[in-house]
Parts: structure tokens; sequence; C-alpha cells
């Protein structure tokens, strides 16, 4: 499969796996363990979306995941205590995110001054190799909706800065 095919896979696979976060975004904040869930059951209502986050990108996205032809896409929800950190990691593939509560403060090369401020509604799109750490500098949680499009067998996040591309 060439570049453009992969990109579509990958793209398709982001969307859908979306559209499944979405429809299963109430169960996220159950009490039910998920394995004590009950099966869902055949019906003939129409499949219902809820967007648990929506933020704008500026810039054009195009995503290429290197490597492995297989792509693992992950759906988080990340909270961040107040004061806490990420620790400084990369991926080996693409983060794409969207701050649904308070504020990320994101330490990276790819920031002009090596420093940007996301908030609320803001989206988030970090690529492959590069050191980066994210900080909730506020009093109050940070939370992110975040899709990883990670090479199988990778980490979603690399902590061994020797393994990354650029340090």
């Amino acid at each position: 499969m060439g570049t453009r095919g992969s990109v579509r896979t990958i793209l398709i696979a982001v969307a859908a796996g979306a559209l499944l976060l979405g429809a299963a975004g109430c169960a996220v904040e159950t009490d039910v363990p998920p394995s004590t869930m009950a099966s869902p059951v055949a019906s003939d209502a129409p499949v219902e979306a809820t967007p648990v986050a929506e933020g704008a990108q500026d810039d054009p996205v195009q995503i290429q995941v290197s490597g492995d032809p297989s792509v693992g896409v992950t759906f988080s929800r990340v909270r961040i205590a107040p004061g806490a950190t990420t620790g400084e990691h990369c991926h080996h593939g693409y983060l794409v995110a969207v701050v649904e509560e308070g504020e990320l403060t994101h330490h990276a090369p790819t920031h002009p001054d090596g420093v940007r401020v996301y908030v609320e509604g803001e989206s988030i799109i970090e690529g492959p190799g590069y050191v980066h750490e994210g900080r909730n500098e506020r009093s109050e949680d940070t939370v992110l909706w975040v899709a990883y499009i990670i090479p199988e067998g990778e980490p979603l996040a690399e902590t061994d800065l020797a393994n990354c591309d650029e340090r």
C-alpha cells in the first residue's frame, strides 16, 4: 500500500475510533467496572455519537506513521493534577489531543519560544521524535482527550530519551 493509502487508512481508523469513543462517551465516567458491563443488545435504533471534546486546528494536518505497517490507535482521557507534569518524553507516532478542561503548558522545540499554553477547546498535535513536556501550572485539573496513532508495539509515550530522534 502506498503512502496515500496508508494515510487514508490511518485517518479512517481515527475517524472510526472517534465515532466509537463518542458513542461510548457516557460509559467512560461510569462506576461499573468495564468487565462487568452488559454486552450491547442489537437494536434498530440509530447510532448516537456524543462529542466529548472539540478543538480547532488552524494548520493543515497530514499524518504518516513510519515503520511496521501495523498502526495502533488508542484513545485516552488524561487528567493532569495541579502542579503535575508528563515528564520529558517523545512519541514514535502522533498524538492528537483536545483540552477539555484547564490549561496545558507545553514545552517543545516546535514552538517559536519553546513554550505554548493550550486552553480549553484548543487542539494539540504532536509528531514523532522530538522531546517535549506538558505541565499543569494551574490550581485546577487539566483534562485532555487524546488519540495516539503509534506503530504497533511502541509505547504511547517514550520516556527513554535516547530512543527519541531529536534530543
